[in-house]
Parts: structure tokens; sequence; C-alpha cells
């Protein structure tokens, strides 16, 4: 492992033993979440489980921002991610993916933003104390109640999925 990639993971272990949310100013909403953001959110989870599920023509993600804080120039999102896998065979129907709550931390250069750190709870029996490791206090309540309920969620996907499928057929 290099020396950068440890200072990394040295680096996100300190910020998630110390997300708690007391010493974060926190924005509620995604106030702070420009569409490039917003874009490079999805693109970067696309990217990232492209080769995860298989047996899908597309891949797509959407997000729900509870909200952000900022420290340092890095920007922390956090949020609800659907991720979902099609084919034009079966139109709006997912073949795969995953709904679950996510922090993503972005860096801003000059008119460039990436990503610098991308985090999920962990399953089963440590799911919840990962949850509030990785979240603020404010938004670990609104991550339970969106457990399985991602109504708005899917709307918006198959927007997306709608409008890929169109393009397809053209």
């Amino acid at each position: 492992m290099t020396k950068l990639r440890f200072f990394i993971l040295m680096m996100s272990a300190l910020l998630l033993a110390s997300c708690n949310g007391k010493d974060l100013n926190l924005t509620d909403g995604d106030k702070q979440v420009t569409q490039q953001i917003d874009d490079v959110i999805s693109q970067y989870i696309v990217q990232k489980y492209a080769t995860s599920y298989s047996g899908t023509e597309k891949q797509f993600e959407v997000h729900k921002v509870y909200g952000t804080s900022e420290k340092n120039g890095v920007l922390s999102v956090y949020m609800w991610s659907y991720y979902g896998g099609f084919n034009q065979a079966t139109g709006l129907e997912a073949q795969s993916g995953h709904s679950l709550p996510a922090v993503v931390r972005l860096s801003q250069k000059d008119e460039t933003c990436s990503v610098i750190d991308y985090i999920e709870p962990q399953d089963g029996s440590m799911y919840l104390s990962s949850l509030e490791k990785m979240f603020p206090a404010a938004y670990v309540k609104s991550a339970q109640r969106d457990s399985g309920n991602i109504g708005g969620l899917e709307k918006e996907m198959d927007k997306k999925v709608q409008a890929w499928l169109e393009k397809q057929e053209s």
C-alpha cells in the first residue's frame, strides 16, 4: 500500500470516527448540491458498481440528499442512494441494484469536483452502529425512516430509464 493510500485511509477513519454531528456545520437538504455535484455523485456510484451486477445493459443512480457539511474544502453529502441496472427488453423493471444510505465526500478545485471518499453502512447487526458513526444524529432517523420507502426515488429512476429507452428506440 502506498503512503498516500495509507494516509487517505487513516484520514477517512478519523473523519468517520469524529462524525457525530456535534462539531459539524450542517446544511439541511440539497442547498449545497449543484447539478454538477449531483452528476459527479451518480457517475461515481454507477462506475463503482458497474462490475458488481452483471446482465444489465445500462445502470443508473438517483439519490435523496438529507444534508451536507463542509470542512477544510471537503463537502460531505449525507444521502439515500438508489442504484439499478436495466435492460431494454424488461423496460422500467430493474434487474439488479440496491438502495441504501451513503456519505459521499467531495473535493472542489477550480471548476472540477471529484469524489474523495464514499461510505456505506455495514450489513447485519453492524448496520445501525455504522450508520450512527457515518451520519450526524440529525440524519440517522431520516435514513431509518427511508429504509424500504423510496417511492420518490423510484419515480426519479423511472424518468431516467424512460429517457434512455426512448433514445434507444430512435
